[in-house]
């Protein structure tokens, strides 16, 4: 009998590639990681994982390499994701479509992840959304500015993990921002489109759903404007029955009008003076450590049941507890090298500490982006309570010691 095997198209170092790895061989799935390059995710030889290096981005070349792999497995199912390229996720609805395996379907994928597209049916839906305009040139940047109003969000129509947003206050920063998008300096993977978009104000939430049942939402804080760089995030949020209400209807609402009725999803808000505003909606699972903090909190391994879904067979999606889970985000502060950082051994005996990890090694040099690519690890924990576990981090992240030293000036 053929060896079952997973197929991971790409993958995340710092994210969710080794949890789809780990969750398959539980499973026992042989997970399979096709990658236009391979050896930038770490976990793959780190685990003794098969790769197989193929482009990507050539749906034809993937069906062909997908054909040769089905003579020698039982391909049971398909996902993917990555960590700068999100259209990675259509290609697997694509994969999946071909294959007639379970899967996203991929217009639905494709016109969420162009987000004017997805502001355009959200809109069209009624769902509560920023002003927002779309751009191609300075000059329309400045127009929907003064349409819109100071300040601004200005990012990338298509992009992931806050990587070219920024707030944009005044008319100098919109100029700056706009011609680092525009400029030749921001790296784009289709033609430059900007959004610029009303800036909501207030807190921020997200919920996290499979098909159409709301699995938990959270909250999270951010680092100072002009960047949005998360510094922690806590599951549950602390929401009235009503503020949770509100949020799962809307949340529902959006999966409708983008069409996401199948797998995972993300959606991200702030709690305006309308009530929960959506800022967007990730057609896929959010990043580590979400994934973990939700196990954490409800003994629900989304990783685990994605995967069950996408070779057909039932998920389940009950809670087993409910506990307070949150994390902690390192970031750094400056650029430099990152001179010194503790081996985790001592926070992680912290109890209620679940996990903690760094994402890169001593001696790294450090250039900030304003985006998640600041973060050096992160630190998570859980209890019954919201203060215990605001406590239990607080220790650990008390106790972890790192620094980061200048950058050797010249002639040193």
């Amino acid at each position: 009998m053929a060896k079952r095997a997973f197929i991971l198209l790409e993958g995340h170092s710092r994210g969710n590639g080794l949890l789809y790895v780990e969750a398959a061989n539980r499973l026992g799935l042989h997970p399979i990681t096709l990658s236009t390059n391979p050896a930038q995710y770490d976990y793959l030889p780190a685990e003794g994982m098969e790769a197989i290096v193929v482009d990507t981005d050539n749906l034809d070349a993937l069906i062909r390499e997908l054909s040769r792999l089905g003579e020698n497995y039982e391909i049971a199912g398909i996902t993917g994701f990555s960590g700068d390229d999100e259209s990675v996720y259509a290609t697997v609805g694509k994969l999946c479509r071909h294959f007639d395996l379970p899967g996203p379907n991929p217009e639905s994928i494709e016109q969420c992840h162009d987000k004017f597209t997805q502001r355009q049916l959200l809109s069209d839906a009624g769902i509560p959304i920023p002003a927002y305009r779309l751009a191609a040139n300075m000059a329309d940047v400045e127009s929907s500015a003064a349409e819109i109003g100071l300040p601004v969000i200005v990012k990338p129509a298509v992009g992931s993990g806050s990587m070219g947003v920024r707030l944009c206050r005044d008319l100098d920063e919109l100029a700056k921002h706009t011609a680092y998008m525009l400029g030749g300096q921001h790296k784009w993977r289709s033609s430059p489109r900007v959004l610029v978009e009303e800036f909501a104000k207030g807190p921020y939430y997200w919920a996290d759903t499979m098909g159409d049942q709301i699995i938990g939402i959270g909250t999270a804080d951010y680092g100072p404007p002009p960047h949005f760089v998360c510094r922690a995030c806590t599951i549950p949020a602390p929401l009235t029955d009503d503020e949770h209400e509100r949020i799962a209807d809307v949340s529902l609402s959006c999966l409708r009008a983008l069409g996401l009725g199948w797998g995972p999803a993300g959606i991200e808000f702030r709690w305006t003076k309308r009530g929960p505003v959506v800022i967007e909606v990730n057609p896929r699972l959010h990043g580590a450590p979400t994934p973990q903090l939700l196990q954490l909190a409800y003994g629900i391994d989304l990783v685990t049941e994605h995967i069950k879904i996408a070779i057909g067979e039932k998920r389940d999606l009950r809670r087993r507890h409910s506990h307070i889970a949150a994390a902690r985000f390192l970031v750094a502060d400056r650029d430099g090298i990152l001179d010194r950082i503790a081996d985790g051994s001592q926070e992680a005996a912290v109890p209620g500490v679940a996990e903690v990890k760094f994402y890169i090694p001593p001696m790294t040099p450090i250039v900030r982006k304003g985006d998640y690519r600041d973060w050096i690890g992160h630190i998570i924990a859980a209890s019954p309570w919201h203060t215990q576990t605001e406590e239990i981090l607080q220790r650990a992240v008390d106790s972890l010691h790192w620094s980061i030293k200048p950058f050797p000036t010249v002639g040193e």
